[in-house]
């Protein structure tokens, strides 16, 4: 009955992460390294030591990869940086090479978000139910291919939003262009195609004569419900009690005034925005997706778990320990946790895909679950008592009212010939390719975002004042840490929504220092009011799925609904440009596909 359609163009985005790429390559027999050794801040150490190996012409275990502590990633450490040339070098010269890029030279070369133009069309019966959705999306990227082929395919099959729409044609192009290539970048592809989807929600809600909130409520996906690939969502999908949340916060955020979508006060317009996004836990689409975790327990008493997923800043050592901490009941400061050293660490697969606290997370908590299996049944041997009636409590093993500490029985296993020691391989949940038909993924997070902005109406200057969020994340962990990865990830998103761009002239990239793009500052920071909402998933640690991501990707179009709900006027490209928006509302131009990077 009602038909909306609209363009709409993200551009390329820089990872701006605070350390620069960096890599050091150190040859066997050079102070104390006996194999050559390569210390880099990467997201996938294993796949390193693969291509560093093929390169060289070696096999892997000649080659040790050591990650160190990454100042941050998002997805721009997963491409080979350094870590080949020095390999080289170092195997050439015999001596320890440092390759460090500038700014400069990260910003020229790393690879980017991918600039899309989506064109879309979204189809409802006069009652607000949605039918059918028709989208074209087209990628830039760049030189070289990367993951571009990946990227707006995860952005292709969520190109209907979390929605159940039984009708859907989606078109996909990624291009190659003279551009710098793209590649990952927290949200994968689906921050691009989620600016889509949910303006056009907005004006279809304006069209239907709705309230955007109720639009979004009608056609939520719940259990039961098909997605676009013709999944059939079984559990864990919370998209309606982020909804409910972020809804009860922003009408309490109005004092018991009533609530009103937008409002004016002298010459500044204020407005609220809200936008639904969901996203993919782990790899998906049919790719293997497992970990090994090994767990070692001490005669101190203490425990490490070892693994070679990475921790850029999003908190996967914490997650870890807690999990070995609660399977082997011992006090959290005993559990120490070795990452990324493809010598000591088994494989924890890249940390990518929001999938290290579901995948890594489940071969931790299984790999204690076994090293608890072992210690009580060499306890219940020694202590002659049925290994049933054996507690773990406060790094102890108690039984008959008595105790024996951790450590005394993982030297009973020594005296036995046994190590105390466990690996366990996890492997998630089988997913199948896309057009296959099944499950294309074994998890989904979800989230609702509303931001009220503030808009000067001589000016055009933006200020978000407040987003509100909820996020079904299945069981938090860590809910704290999670807590700054939602933080985080909507700074991050105000950034590419309101000052960030990556600017080529005919394929010259011209933003090659900081002084050319602009990073958001403290001063544009709204006050965040995040909720967590859990909705467990079966299969995952405790009921745990992926956030990393999903906080990133609704931020976007939230404020941009919002502008519009304050102005009448709808951003059709990002980042806004402030001036284009002063002049688009003083002569009453309703659509705005101008951005600050065109007029720079």
């Amino acid at each position: 009955d009602v038909v909306v359609e609209g363009e709409y163009r993200t551009p390329t985005i820089d990872h701006a992460f605070m350390e620069p790429e960096c890599a050091i390559g150190v040859p066997a027999g050079v102070q104390g390294h006996e194999k050559l050794t390569i210390y880099v801040g990467s997201q996938i150490p294993y796949q390193d030591r693969h291509q560093i190996a093929r390169v060289l012409g070696v096999p892997e275990e000649s080659v040790r990869v050591k990650g160190t502590l990454i100042g941050g990633g998002f997805g721009g450490k997963e491409d080979i940086a350094g870590q080949i040339h020095v390999a080289l070098l170092a195997n050439a010269t015999g001596r320890p090479v440092k390759m460090l890029y500038s700014r400069h030279e990260s910003l020229l070369a790393h690879p980017k978000r991918h600039a899309t133009i989506i064109r879309i069309k979204t189809g409802a019966k006069k009652d607000g139910t949605l039918v059918a959705v028709h989208a074209e999306l087209f990628g830039d990227g760049g030189a070289y291919e990367s993951l571009s082929q990946k990227v707006m395919g995860r952005a292709t099959t969520h190109a209907t939003g979390p929605y159940d729409i039984p009708h859907a044609k989606v078109d996909c192009y990624a291009m190659y262009t003279n551009n710098p290539p793209s590649g990952a970048f927290r949200g994968f592809g689906v921050t691009q195609s989620a600016f889509a989807v949910e303006q056009n929600m907005d004006k279809l809600a304006e069209a239907l004569g709705m309230d955007p909130v109720e639009l979004r409520r009608k056609n939520a996906q719940r259990v039961g419900v098909e997605t676009a690939t013709g999944q059939l969502l079984r559990e864990s999908v919370g998209l309606h009690q982020t909804i409910d949340a972020v809804e009860r916060g922003i009408k309490s955020h109005m004092n018991g005034n009533g609530f009103r979508w937008a409002w004016r006060e002298g010459n500044k317009a204020y407005g609220w925005g809200i936008a639904c996004a969901y996203k993919n836990t782990g790899l998906g689409g049919g790719a293997p997706d497992k970990a090994t975790a090994e767990i070692e327990v001490f005669e101190n008493g203490t425990a490490e778990v070892r693994i070679s997923s990475a921790d850029m800043g999003q908190g996967l050592k914490g997650v870890l320990a807690q999990m070995v901490s609660e399977e082997l009941k011992l006090p959290l400061s005993q559990v120490s946790v070795l990452l990324s050293d493809t010598d000591l660490t088994p494989d924890g697969g890249p940390t990518t895909a929001s999938r290290q606290t579901y995948v890594s997370g489940n071969a931790a908590r299984m790999a204690a679950g076994s090293m608890r299996e072992a210690l009580a049944r060499v306890a219940a041997e020694e202590l002659d008592v049925d290994p049933a009636e054996i507690r773990f409590e406060e790094g102890l093993l108690r039984y008959n009212g008595d105790g024996v500490p951790i450590g005394t029985v993982a030297g009973w296993m020594k005296k036995h010939g046994l190590e105390p020691k466990t690996q366990y391989e996890y492997w998630a949940p089988k997913t199948q390719p896309l057009g296959t038909g099944g499950d294309m993924h074994f998890a989904f997070s979800y989230a609702t975002q509303a931001a009220l902005v503030e808009v000067d109406l001589e000016t055009g200057k933006i200020r978000v004042l407040d987003v509100y969020a909820a996020n079904d994340v299945g069981r938090a962990i860590n809910p704290k840490a999670l807590e700054g990865q939602v933080e985080g990830g909507i700074v991050m998103s105000l950034g590419n929504t309101l000052t960030e761009a990556y600017i080529l002239e005919d394929a010259v990239p011209w933003s090659v220092r900081f002084a050319r793009y602009r990073i958001p500052s403290i001063t544009h920071m709204p006050k965040i009011h995040s909720t967590i909402v859990e909705d467990p998933v079966s299969t995952g640690p405790y009921g745990a799925k992926g956030v990393g991501e999903i906080s990133t990707i609704n931020t976007m179009p939230a404020v941009c609904n919002a502008i519009y709900h304050a102005t009448g006027v709808r951003i059709h490209k990002v980042p806004v440009d402030q001036d284009a928006l002063a002049r688009a509302i003083k002569t009453g131009q309703k659509d705005l596909f101008q951005s600050w990077e065109d007029v720079k």
